[in-house]
């Protein structure tokens, strides 16, 4: 990212790294007491999603009205990241392959790097995962617009390193590397670890993220 990486508004990235954060945590920690078993579990609603206006990857404004009608699971990542971004895109992909055919569900990917994942980027780092556009939406914008998307709604938060505290030129951000779940009301209802310490994602995370979308489908 360009070296005013460190210098975002703070207005913008403070709250969006600090409060986000504790706020995470908190609701995290409820939803894995809730999805401690791949029974269905009724899940909480545990926080609404606001309104917002961000470009895809194909350069067209995005609004929620875009999702209406639809659970969707999103994440956010950077495409220089050489830390967990790969492995979370790849886990996102092995969601979007995992969904039936006949789900309607979505994907998003939001990225904390605006200054460099402009759409022609997102869109090139999709295809290198074989995404499927029709499903899955990656998703820029201004540092302030994605804050409140992310960090407002979405618990997600994301923070700069300080230059001096990089360990090597893609060591950008520290960010959240959860998976959240919204309804089909614009909800949030699920959040689920990709990784780090005990997570199973293939054998665990994983079946109780698909299980919480079919779940949230079947609602009406």
């Amino acid at each position: 990212m360009p070296e005013n990486s460190s210098r975002l508004p703070r207005s913008a990235w403070v709250g969006f790294s600090f409060v986000s954060g504790l706020l995470g945590l908190a609701v995290l920690i409820s939803l894995l007491q809730i999805n401690q078993s791949r029974k269905a579990q009724p899940l909480r609603v545990l926080g609404s999603i606001a309104d917002f206006t961000l470009t895809n990857q194909d350069g067209a404004a995005t609004t929620l009205a875009a999702f209406s009608n639809h659970v969707w699971v999103a994440d956010i990542i950077f495409t220089r990241c050489a830390g967990p971004c790969p492995r979370m895109t790849g886990q996102m992909r092995s969601v979007q392959k995992a969904l039936p055919p006949a789900s309607e569900a979505k994907l998003v990917t939001l990225t904390t790097d605006p200054d460099n994942d402009s759409p022609a980027v997102l869109k090139k780092y999709g295809q290198h995962f074989d995404v499927d556009f029709n499903r899955w939406t990656f998703l820029t914008g201004t540092k302030v617009q994605i804050a409140g998307l992310a960090s407002d709604s979405l618990k997600l938060s994301a923070v700069p390193v300080k230059p001096e505290d990089r360990k090597d030129d893609a060591d950008l951000f520290i960010h959240t590397t959860i998976f959240v779940v919204v309804d089909k009301h614009a909800q949030l209802r699920g959040i689920f670890e990709t990784g780090g310490e005990g997570v199973d994602w293939t054998n665990s995370m994983q079946p109780r993220l698909l299980l919480a979308v079919q779940q949230l489908e079947n609602e009406p």
